[in-house]
């Protein structure tokens, strides 16, 4: 688990920030459709800031919409880098 507390600053990407994801996303159960372990996204795929929430009072949640693969997927600061 990290030490870190994220939400003692600002969201690292804000809403409408386009993203891509720096690895393999599976699903952990928490996709609805899709089998666990089913990769739901690739490394290098494209997508944007939708939204941001909080997990556990400690990290951002960040909703990203991949358009080309039709979903939304939560992912963490550290799977997830700008895409200029």
């Amino acid at each position: 688990m990290d030490d870190e507390n994220e939400i003692q600053r600002p969201p690292a990407f804000p809403v409408g920030t386009k993203v891509k994801s720096r690895l393999h996303i599976k699903n952990d159960g928490t996709f609805i459709g899709a089998d666990i372990g089913e990769i739901l996204i690739n490394k290098g795929d494209v997508g944007y800031i939708r939204d941001v929430g909080v997990f556990l009072q400690r990290y951002y949640i960040y909703a990203v919409d991949f358009i080309d693969r039709g979903k939304i997927v939560g992912m963490r600061k550290r799977e997830i880098e700008i895409e200029p």
